[in-house]
């Protein structure tokens, strides 16, 4: 077997058992340069150093702390307070705040995982009480928390975008668009759930709010839900880059923390050693994903596979067909992570080269990675928010098929339809 075989044998297997992805993509990258004559290691130390200091990346542990701090202001209960507003008069009053709050809450956070385990905290137990099912309540909370990292600022963005060289600020501005067609879909799918199996609103049809509570929501809310836009529109305005970004959203994140008065001087101190030890394991792969990107390049991995793919088919779509299946697959084994890092830098020459485009082919693969979440039978998403809420694997498989549908079809409509990923982008810049 030649070294770049082994290589990926080895780093598959070590993924495979459960091993830290950046171990096993360093370890595979390691056996290359040890069992390939002529090839300096010291190439390897340099790709590991000099990838994890471009200026790009200082976003990721910006955003990382402002979600962190977002969380600990009591910013989660004051936009839960008015998604249920929103939507507390629709079928599934609780499965739709869900929803909405992931979707919000993504803007906020940037982390699927950590939306998911504070949603099955704050909302599965009332969604119980109100007569639904353990593994609906836990299969809302899962496929709402997909949402999370595609809506800006989605640290699976910054990823992508910094392994492709794509303007990670048009790839904010494509997930709002993406992010809401998702939202709208999962919201009309738990309508029509509940309404079969009477999960009822939270508020009956023509309930009145006590006076004063609406306008008091809305006027709690209102800060949290400027930083959204704060990002966005300062990036596009040209007054801060993306990188700038996080670190304008971390200084609103402490003052939105004073305003309120919960973010106390301990919690700025937690929330920093939790900021550092996730974006030291960012970092760490993120190093190793450059060691692999150098080793592939070297083989002409990327060209060759363009090159078959071009004789296979000369059609883009039927490039994007096979590109689905196989990511889906991988997301069933594979870490969202892992995959993006391995795959982003194969994939990515192939569909320039088809000539689609690269905001559209870069949001196809993250949403592609944020469904692997979800699927048995290694989905973390699954595996967090069935351990948070006690629900069986098998009962949260077989509740799960009907989101897992809406997604396929989502996916579908995404890969074959660009003005979805690309019509809010090209509409602003």
């Amino acid at each position: 077997m030649s070294p770049v075989g082994i290589a990926v044998v080895l780093m598959l297997v070590l993924l495979f058992l459960k091993v830290p992805v950046w171990l096993s993509v360093m370890a595979g990258s390691a056996s290359y340069f040890l069992f390939t004559p002529g090839v300096n290691s010291m190439i390897l130390a340099q790709r590991l150093s000099s990838s994890v200091q471009g200026l790009t990346l200082l976003a990721i542990p910006f955003f990382v702390c402002a979600g962190i701090f977002m969380n600990s202001s009591g910013v989660s209960r004051r936009i839960m307070d008015l998604c249920d507003l929103l939507t507390g008069h629709m079928w599934g009053g609780l499965a739709q705040v869900n929803v909405l709050l992931s979707t919000l809450m993504g803007g906020l956070s940037g982390s699927n995982l950590a939306d998911a385990a504070m949603e099955a905290k704050l909302l599965v137990p009332p969604m119980e009480r109100k007569g639904m099912s353990k593994a609906f309540s836990s299969v809302v909370t899962a496929a709402s928390a997909m949402i999370t990292p595609i809506i800006p600022p989605g640290i699976a963005m910054i990823l992508c975008g910094s392994l492709a060289n794509v303007s990670i600020g048009k790839l904010f501005v494509s997930g709002i668009g993406v992010g809401i067609i998702l939202c709208a879909g999962q919201m009309a799918l738990v309508s029509v759930i509940s309404h079969k199996r009477g999960y009822m609103p939270t508020r009956a049809k023509g309930e009145k709010l006590p006076d004063g509570e609406a306008a008091r929501i809305v006027k709690a809310s209102i800060l949290p839900m400027c930083l959204p836009v704060i990002i966005i529109g300062g990036v596009r305005a040209g007054v801060f880059s993306a990188t700038e970004a996080g670190a304008v959203a971390v200084a609103y994140s402490i003052i939105l923390g004073l305003v309120y008065r919960e973010l106390t001087f301990d919690k700025i101190i937690e929330g920093l050693k939790e900021t550092v030890l996730s974006t030291a394991g960012i970092m760490l792969i993120i190093g190793a994903a450059s060691a692999l990107s150098w080793v592939l390049t070297k083989e002409r991995i990327p060209q060759m596979l363009t090159e078959v793919m071009v004789s296979i088919s000369p059609n883009k779509y039927v490039f994007l067909l096979l590109m689905n299946i196989f990511l889906l697959i991988c997301g069933m084994f594979l870490e969202g992570n892992a995959i993006m890092i391995i795959l982003v830098p194969l994939l990515f020459p192939i569909a320039m080269q088809y000539g689609i485009n690269e905001i559209q082919i870069l949001m196809v693969i993250i949403f592609n990675v944020s469904i692997g979440c979800m699927t048995p039978p290694m989905g973390t998403l699954m595996f967090v928010v069935c351990n948070e809420t006690e629900c069986k694997i098998k009962d949260f498989i077989k509740e799960s098929l009907p989101f897992l549908a809406l997604l396929i079809c989502e996916l579908l409509a995404f890969t074959f339809i660009p003005v979805l990923t690309t019509g809010l982008v090209n509409l602003i810049y």
